[in-house]
């Protein structure tokens, strides 16, 4: 085992790009899906089940740990690997989003994001430094930077004071991170949808220097067609030896479009949270199980499928469980979705190392647009 978080990429295909991520705690592959643990936990999910998806890495939120159980509390139990059963790479997010989304009583100021807990009212500080710290209790292998992220739309001076912040912030965050051999810190890109911003924010992290870039401010309701507008350009900004990761995202449509403007990394709580909803994500696009159409359905949700829920369940079970309150909806419907969206990795990264990306998108939205016409045999 490499004693340091190394990067290479082995592939690409007009700009998506094949490659691994090397930590101690074992390779990940890219571009690499990462389902969300947000309070220690994919919800309605095993940890062994997400391994057997094909997860490489799962992503914990500080905001909720520091606030529940804490992270001193985590770190007394032998860190969050330990704690959640969970003995693969764990990236964690520095809690800034959630600050911002979440939490109560907000007060910015240049040292850090005073609030109140939405749990119980109590009163933290987040800062730089605070952020660093609880990440190196939880253990994780993959840290991000501490950062604001505004909401869009946003106008262009509120845009731009954020980036400056966030960008003073890295570098704070940077030295409290220090030299820690075998973990990996991320800087985080701001400048919402303004190129030149965009450009002034890549150049602070470059000069900073980090082991990995996200690409920040996205999927915070801009609209996919924005999206794409800035990762036309944003990831190239960034240096190309090291991972691009795009923080939030998300649809199946928007992970395969991030892949092809070079994106590595992504995460979203969609797979699992539409599992919960009666949503389930497959080849031809969307099922909503609460329909009554899947009723009398024999089908699974997709022949092709080999997960658990495609292979022993039909539509109509599982619209009869979703409909009657039953947890084991959720953990079918959760386990299906979160092997779709690591089956749609696989099928990228194959795609990248044969040279046939552009093949693979146009197959992947013919697919789509077919959508799921298949009759009832």
């Amino acid at each position: 085992m490499t004693a340091r978080v190394t990067f290479r990429v082995d592939a690409t295909s007009g700009k998506a790009r094949l490659g691994v991520i090397d930590t101690p705690r074992g390779a990940i592959r890219t571009p690499a899906f990462m389902p969300v643990g947000t309070a220690a936990t994919v919800k309605a999910m095993l940890p062994e089940s997400v391994a057997a998806t094909g997860a490489d890495i799962l992503l914990g939120n500080t905001y909720h740990l520091m606030l529940r159980p804490t992270a001193e509390r985590i770190a007394r139990l032998g860190g969050l690997h330990r704690f959640m059963n969970w003995d693969k790479p764990i990236l964690t997010d520095s809690g800034g989003f959630q600050v911002m989304s979440l939490a109560e009583l907000r007060k910015l100021t240049e040292d850090g994001v005073e609030f109140r807990s939405h749990i119980d009212g109590s009163k933290h500080m987040l800062s730089p430094e605070r952020s660093m710290e609880i990440q190196k209790l939880l253990g994780s292998d993959i840290v991000m930077c501490f950062d604001e992220c505004p909401a869009l739309p946003a106008d262009r001076a509120r845009i731009a004071e954020s980036m400056q912040l966030s960008m003073r912030w890295a570098a704070r965050s940077k030295e409290a991170f220090g030299d820690r051999p075998g973990h990996a810190l991320f800087g985080i890109q701001q400048g919402g949808l303004e190129r030149d911003l965009r450009a002034q924010s890549a150049e602070a992290l470059r000069d900073i220097g980090f082991d990995g870039y996200a690409v920040g401010g996205l999927a915070v309701g801009e609209g996919q067609e924005a999206m794409f507008g800035v990762l036309d350009y944003a990831p190239d900004m960034l240096p190309a030896d090291k991972p691009r990761y795009l923080m939030g995202v998300g649809k199946p449509d928007d992970i395969v479009g991030a892949v092809a403007r070079g994106i590595d990394m992504m995460d979203c709580v969609l797979p699992s949270r539409s599992g919960r909803t009666g949503q389930a994500w497959t080849r031809m696009g969307q099922i909503n199980i609460k329909n009554a159409r899947h009723a009398d359905d024999p089908r699974p949700l997709d022949e092709d499928c080999t997960c658990p829920a495609c292979r022993g369940y039909s539509r109509a079970y599982l619209h009869h469980v979703f409909r009657a309150g039953e947890m084991i909806s959720g953990m079918l419907l959760t386990w299906h979705n979160l092997h779709y969206y690591q089956e749609l990795m696989d099928g990228m990264r194959a795609a990248i190392a044969e040279d046939r990306f552009a093949a693979f998108e146009a197959d992947f939205h013919a697919r789509r647009a077919q959508g799921d016409i298949a009759p009832i045999s």
